[in-house]
């Protein structure tokens, strides 16, 4: 229905986003500490809606790429949206699709959520698709690098995007205290990949 909205960030969070876009302010569900530009700046947001019996959720992403990743990834069977963004969120576009090209079913493991079987099932069900995909999307797509996300308060951000995709308070605080001993502080997109990996 919506290919992309095209407008002013009204909200950034972890991983939600608000876009004024002519007026309306569309909630979007994307990764978890996605590199998106602050509150009043202009933005493009490629993007992906499930639409269900009881809601509409309308998900964004930075780069095509990363959207057609979520799309592919949805093609598994037992993956849904949410297990697909979590697996988007931890890994990124790049260490991704170099998993998915590689067969690599370890690196796909370590998200949080994943676990061996659906790594194994992932590659198992996506192996036919990868060389299209790559020749049609990724390639063209992922050229430029989004922008930065402001390092304020990255921990704190990091405990509330945990949360909103499942985890407890305390399982989501416990992670990104280990992750913050490995990366900088504040690093947001950092500390949730190691997060997520946990």
């Amino acid at each position: 229905m919506y290919d992309f909205l095209e407008g002013v960030v009204a909200g950034r969070h972890p991983a939600r986003l608000v876009l004024q876009v002519g007026g309306v302010g569309y909630e979007l569900t994307v990764p978890a500490g996605a590199a998106f530009p602050s509150e009043g700046e202009s933005l493009r947001v490629h993007t992906h809606l499930v639409v269900r019996e009881d809601n509409h959720i309308l998900y964004g992403f930075a780069t095509r790429a990363e959207r057609q990743l979520f799309r592919l990834l949805l093609r598994v069977q037992r993956v849904g949206p949410a297990l697909a963004l979590a697996i988007v969120s931890g890994m990124g576009s790049d260490e991704l699709l170099e998993a998915l090209r590689r067969g690599d079913a370890v690196r796909l493991a370590r998200v949080k959520g994943v676990g061996k079987k659906t790594a194994e099932r992932v590659l198992l069900e996506l192996s036919d698709r990868m060389e299209e995909f790559v020749a049609e999307e990724y390639s063209v797509h992922l050229g430029a690098a989004p922008p930065t996300v402001r390092p304020s308060d990255a921990t704190e951000d990091a405990v509330r995007a945990l949360v909103s995709i499942g985890f407890s308070e305390a399982e989501a605080q416990k992670s990104v205290d280990a992750a913050a001993t490995q990366v900088e502080r504040t690093d947001l997109e950092a500390l949730l990949r190691v997060a997520l990996r946990g």
